[in-house]
């Protein structure tokens, strides 16, 4: 504006570009002043609008407002404005007859056609595709009003106005009929047509938010070993694309109305990772039974949620879980608490009793800050930053690894703060140890080792990103859906991949190297296999790492004292209790290395059993014998209901009166049982 009220068309041209290149970088980022700009009413068409106001205000200031250039530029951004509704109005219409009532993985969706989807580079951020368009005709006129050459202003405002035309055109053709998804009612039709083939007998519903796959993910491994025929019911589409690689069958099913109507009269047994209200949808249908899982076994409150009340059973690790829940009184039977094991702890390997390396690596995996701001959920805030300097500063060298919880800064910025800060201080201790003459000569003896695993990284991402690319780049749910099918020797060649990207990662830098761990791979169970030590918070992290058997630390944020914590959580009970300050963290590191040090031994043996329960059977093995046992509970509830329907029917005195009874009776029944569809059929309608 300032530009254009002096006027100076080099500094208007300067101030234009600055802008373009500031949206597209604050889009790029993701930045949340995108979305705040937008609330105020100054979203990305208002920006790209007064943007050529400006221009227009450029040339009145140069005195061309009676000029042909002034008239071709006002002509051409009223034309491009009308443009964009046709184009808005397209791009939905063809997202929208693109989006099918589910999205589905390893289900075979053979009795609809699903046609390939539009080119990603056509639809994703179409909008501003669209609105950049005016970049032409933004050159054009003012190189025409600095030089004076209006055909300049011209020809930049015919190209604008061109391609603007031609992305309308291109969009049409994927508005045929042969372009889009089948409708509804056809797809749900052929979902239903495969479930009655493959007749799922035990099931994982799992609700949550973008930050919360994790939680369903945990079970992947689980479910691909359970006994029967397992299925995956999830309800948020953005969680999809989150799922790791299965081979179980995945049904994503947004509309509880949908989901109520599928047929899941084969299934036998519901397992609910998470307390969410969605959870209700499922609850509903008494012909299965229903199990709270969870997604971790802890001394949080969150372990013991009244909530549970609404399951048939809750299954918990070990004994500590039943426990947890007489001393809480929520309203949990004991006879409906099961002790299964945590079968996603296989893959963590036993202590030996000493370290992996010349240098003790201990990890630091810090929960979140929760919901509240109770000093008691992380150690991050308080301690966070003391526990990392006295790691650093200790008399020994010690390697960290630094793994912080993936909600971590989603709800406090001063915890958000801490977290970069940690990071901060561990790539500075890093490059403080890299310059020392000790661990220079170990990192120029390791680095042909750590150079091949590096290229042996390269070569098994590139691999599997082969193997999970399903479908052609930029497919769209419905196209996923269709070509994310089995594959067994698929899946069996992708473990292996992981397996092997797993020992390259760790060989890909020094033993004594500070590491910050963050995403999807490594694994948590990975960094416990690298680690010879822990340090913690009061959460499943910790349950989960006392099937190591190694030494580990919980912080006492909260200050409860050392009694009084260890009285209140059963898993800090084999830990060194660290205060705020960290001073005791010397104790730890004189366990990881002198096993003499270590008189917490036996009393991490004993604390495992009591919280992840017995190492025979496997906890595979007590999972599937819960399942078989509670699916035997549903099969006999089931025949118990027909039963007594049959004596009802046959107790009516006459056989029009059965008639009428029977269909109202058993229409109640079959009703109260949740479905619907057979109560409508017994009823005759």
């Amino acid at each position: 504006m300032v530009a254009a009220l002096l006027p100076n068309i080099w500094f208007f041209a300067a101030a234009t570009a600055v802008t373009y290149v500031t949206d597209w970088y604050l889009h790029q980022r993701g930045s949340y002043l995108v979305n705040r700009l937008g609330k105020v009413r100054a979203g990305l068409p208002i920006r790209f609008l007064l943007r050529q106001l400006m221009l227009i205000l450029l040339l009145a200031r140069l005195d061309l407002a009676e000029e042909p250039l002034f008239y071709t530029a006002v002509a051409c951004f009223l034309v491009f404005y009308g443009l964009q509704a046709p184009h808005g109005a397209l791009t939905t219409l063809i997202k929208l007859r693109r989006t099918m009532p589910v999205v589905t993985r390893n289900v075979d969706l053979h009795a609809v056609r699903i046609p390939d989807a539009p080119p990603n580079t056509l639809l994703h951020r179409s909008a501003e595709k669209m609105l950049h368009l005016d970049i032409p005709a933004m050159a054009g006129i003012l190189i025409a009003a600095e030089t004076g050459r209006d055909i300049v202003g011209y020809v930049g405002a015919g190209i604008t106005l061109v391609l603007a035309v031609l992305y309308n055109a291109v969009l049409v053709p994927y508005l045929r009929r042969g372009r889009l998804v089948p409708s509804a009612a056809a797809v749900l039709k052929a979902v239903d047509t495969w479930m009655r083939e493959y007749q799922p007998s035990v099931v994982l519903y799992f609700s949550g938010s973008n930050e919360s796959a994790y939680q369903g993910n945990m079970w992947l491994d689980t479910m691909a070993q359970v006994e029967g025929r397992p299925l995956i019911i999830m309800r948020e589409r953005s969680l999809v694309p989150q799922l790791a690689e299965t081979g179980v069958p995945v049904i994503c099913m947004p509309a509880g109305t949908h989901l109520m109507n599928l047929d899941l009269s084969t299934v036998r047994v519901c397992l609910y990772p998470a307390n969410v209200g969605k959870n209700i949808h499922m609850l509903r249908v008494p012909t299965m039974k229903h199990v709270f899982i969870g997604h971790g076994d802890s001394d949080k409150l969150a372990s013991v949620n009244p909530y549970s009340k609404v399951y048939d059973e809750v299954w918990t690790a070990g004994r500590a879980g039943r426990d947890r829940y007489a001393l809480a009184d929520v309203g949990i039977r004991d006879e409906d608490i099961v002790e299964v094991g945590r079968p996603q702890l296989a893959p963590i390997k036993s202590w030996t009793g000493t370290t992996k390396n010349p240098v003790p690596t201990v990890l630091y995996a810090p929960t979140w800050e929760g919901w509240d701001d109770n000093p008691g959920n992380t150690s991050l805030l308080l301690a966070g930053e003391n526990i990392v300097r006295r790691l650093v500063a200790a008399d020994r060298p010690v390697r960290i690894i630094y793994k912080p919880h993936p909600f971590t800064g989603i709800r406090s910025a001063r915890a958000k703060a801490v977290d970069a800060r940690i990071k901060a201080m561990l790539e500075k201790a890093a490059a403080q140890r890299a310059a020392e003459p000790r661990w220079a000569k170990e990192a120029a003896s390791a680095a042909a080792g750590q150079s091949a695993a590096k290229a042996e990284l390269t070569r098994i991402e590139a691999r599997l990103a082969a193997l999970t690319a399903t479908g052609r780049s930029g497919g769209d749910d419905a196209e996923e859906s269709r070509v994310s099918l089995a594959d067994p020797a698929r899946e069996a060649e992708t473990a292996a991949l992981r397996a092997e990207w797993n020992d390259a990662y760790w060989r890909s830098f020094g033993w004594w190297e500070h590491r910050t761990v963050s995403g999807a791979q490594p694994k948590l169970y990975d960094c416990f296999n690298e680690s010879d030590a822990m340090v913690s918070d009061i959460s499943s992290v910790v349950s989960d790492f006392i099937a190591s058997g190694k030494p580990y630390a919980v912080t006492d944020s909260a200050e409860l004292g050392a009694e009084e914590f260890k009285r209140q959580n059963t898993a800090v009970r084999a830990a060194v209790i660290l205060s705020n300050g960290a001073e005791e963290i010397g104790e730890l590191l004189a366990a990881v290395t002198d096993p003499a040090a270590d008189s917490l031994a036996g009393a991490r043996r004993e604390l495992k059993s009591y919280l992840l329960g017995p190492d025979e059977p496997t906890s595979m093995e007590q999972f599937n014998a819960a399942v078989r046992a509670l699916a035997a509970k549903a099969e006999a509830r089931n025949a118990g209901v027909a039963q007594r329907l049959g004596e009802q029917s046959a107790a009516l005195p006459d056989r029009e009166a059965a008639s009428s009874g029977a269909g109202t009776g058993e229409a109640e029944v079959l009703a109260e049982a949740g479905t619907t569809a057979d109560a409508d059929a017994v009823a005759g309608r």
